[in-house]
């Protein structure tokens, strides 16, 4: 199958574009990777130092056999549900990795925090850059630099991400990611979103939304929409990084952990093949592999699949992590032309086990491949290449094996490139005199895809929230929220807004949100241009924005637009950010200690990045 001419045209722009960054990273991997192993090129003190702690027998491995010293990255902690399974993993790899005449250290370990816990908190205010603390982590541990390859343990959403942008970082390593899986399906997200608009709305207390709660978030395991996470896990095996299919297996039982013990395999080279490739295989380093094909083939996935948005933040960074520069106008383009082949909440019904069982990330990537829309001409850690990630694992007789994932299981979930749910991918870049944002429409009913309402301009999603439970917003509107930013107060995700909005929406009311801030997968069914920039905080036009001005903001059309006559709007003086809010953001709970970050931080369209 012939790449898709648009496909093949935004990989070339993109390859044009990075021609000097990528070069340059490429120079120093080969020179980084031409070095003499570490344990023959460091000093005795240095060698005895890494390895003091290592049993007899794997110190003799290392140092007289000179076998392969793996280094484990690990994200475990049991206050994410999701990373709580990683706790026995690197026992699993450090003895699978023996069997073959290697050895595995954990390197180091990093932060982990849950955007679920801290959602409307002050905490929330350190999650995007705690993205880059994970990187900053990951190559501190992997700095010992007495590693020949790397596996990173982790899942949730700026986890992933971080360890990604680490990793390239250590670009000359062969690096197998390995994640945990879902938890079992509990209350559905359906189900818990109205219990949510209902406490929004006085109907329900306490009591009642924390045992809905607590009925949908109830066990280890990844939350069970498609969130950032899980978007995470769908683009990991896009790009080949994963064991084929690992994504949504289950945490727990014999599957899982024979997968784990693949992963350690794979990156040693000896993993499994699937349809009878037994080539000698050696797992590339993960810089080489991440290409521009590789980063289209994630873009690809998300839109194909309804993602999260935080992606559009996120994957620029991994990029340039890579020395490859993408932008909005390359998720924009491609979404013309990738159809939507799955509806999972919040662009569905389904959770992701539903999605896996009705074919999952298999079956998707061999729509996405058989309709040209994938690279398939790309490196994986498996010797049989992208093709690999179209199959599904299973056990038989205690053994790994894969299966075809075949037509779709369920059609309501996933559906053929031939018989989309949409032609395009559901995302939309909009621009216009408030700047550039994005918007996904996939979930939002198509009578909302154009609203033109007054704006109603907030400091705060708290100041929003007073103002729905006051009974303000009854009415036609534009919900704007700014100093929402990077640079403002590290660019919170604004999920507490949903409700409210939700309620207003239902009632028949035209409402949309506007912000510098995030929303992320979660977004839901009401329309928001999110991720705008340049962000107030930076003099950017949302600033400029009055009460009762009206906004439009036109999806179909891609425009973002303050129905100001223009010479008005060019004699504007932009607000500044209040003094106080400034302060607030900036003192406890720790945020005082990442001032650094958000002076330093890039605009969201460049990744929100705190270390170019």
């Amino acid at each position: 199958m012939n790449t898709h001419a648009t496909v093949t045209a935004v990989t070339e722009r993109i390859r044009a574009r990075s021609a000097p960054g990528r070069t340059a990273y490429l120079e120093r991997l080969q020179a980084t990777a031409a070095r003499t192993r570490g344990a023959d090129r460091m000093g005795c003190a240095n060698v005895a130092h890494a390895f003091a702690a290592m049993p007899s027998n794997d110190k003799f491995k290392v140092v007289a056999e000179r076998a392969p010293n793996i280094g484990i990255v690990n994200a475990y902690n049991d206050m994410l549900s999701a990373h709580q399974p990683l706790q026995h993993y690197p026992d699993l790899v450090k003895d699978e990795v023996r069997r073959f005449g290697a050895t595995a250290q954990v390197a180091g370990g990093v932060p982990a925090m849950c955007d679920g816990v801290t959602q409307g908190l002050p905490g929330m205010e350190l999650s995007l850059f705690s993205r880059d603390v994970i990187a900053m982590a990951t190559a501190v541990a992997l700095t010992h630099d007495m590693f020949d390859g790397a596996l990173m343990l982790g899942v949730c959403d700026k986890i992933v991400p971080g360890l990604l942008i680490g990793a390239l970082h250590f670009g000359h390593l062969p690096t197998v990611f390995v994640p945990a899986g879902p938890m079992p399906s509990g209350l559905s997200n359906n189900a818990k979103a109205k219990v949510r608009e209902q406490a929004a709305q006085g109907l329900v207390g306490r009591a009642e939304l924390l045992q809905a709660e607590s009925a949908a978030y109830h066990s280890a395991g990844t939350c069970t929409f498609y969130g950032t996470a899980n978007s995470n896990q769908m683009l990991l095996e896009a790009m080949g990084l994963h064991v084929p299919g690992t994504a949504f297996v289950a945490p727990g039982g014999a599957l899982r952990d024979e997968l784990t013990r693949e992963a350690a395999r794979t990156v040693l080279g000896h993993g499994g093949t699937i349809g009878g490739n037994t080539a000698a295989f050696k797992c590339p380093p993960i810089g080489q592999l991440v290409d521009e094909r590789a980063i289209v083939n994630a873009m690809v996935a998300l839109l194909a699949t309804g993602g999260s948005t935080n992606h559009l933040i996120h994957w620029v960074a991994v990029a340039r992590a890579a020395g490859i520069v993408i932008d909005w106008d390359d998720f924009a383009a491609l979404s013309e032309v990738v159809p939507l082949l799955s509806r999972v909440y919040p662009n569905g019904s389904a959770d992701v086990n539903q999605f896996q069982a009705a074919g999952g990330t298999g079956f998707v990537i061999h729509e996405l491949l058989d309709a040209g829309l994938m690279h398939e001409d790309v490196l994986t850690v498996r010797a049989g290449g992208i093709r690999d990630y179209t199959h599904e694992p299973l056990l038989q007789d205690g053994a790994l094996a894969w299966a075809a994932p075949g037509p779709s299981k369920d059609e309501a979930i996933v559906r053929s490139a031939t018989a989309p749910f949409s032609a395009t991918g559901g995302l939309k870049l909009l621009q216009g005199n408030l700047g550039r944002s994005v918007i996904k429409v996939s979930s939002v009913p198509d009578d909302r895809h154009v609203i033109e309402a007054p704006a109603r301009i907030f400091e705060s999603q708290e100041a929003l929230q007073k103002a729905f439970s006051a009974g303000e917003l009854e009415r036609d509107l534009v919900c704007v929220v700014r100093w929402q930013g990077p640079q403002a107060n590290g660019m919170p995700e604004l999920h507490k807004l949903t409700p409210p909005l939700a309620v207003l929406q239902g009632k028949g009311f035209k409402v949309a949100l506007v912000t510098d801030g995030r929303m992320s997968g979660a977004s839901g069914k009401v329309p928001a241009a999110i991720h705008l920039s340049p962000e107030a905080a930076a003099g950017g036009p949302l600033a400029k924005l009055r009460d009762g001005d009206i906004v439009r903001l036109d999806a179909p059309a891609g425009t973002l637009q303050a129905l100001v006559p223009q010479a008005e709007w060019d004699a504007r003086t932009p607000d500044t950010m209040p003094e106080a809010l400034r302060v607030a953001n900036g003192l406890g709970l720790g945020r005082d200690l990442f001032a650094g970050m958000r002076r330093n931080a890039a605009a969201a369209e460049e990744g929100a990045t705190t270390w170019l």
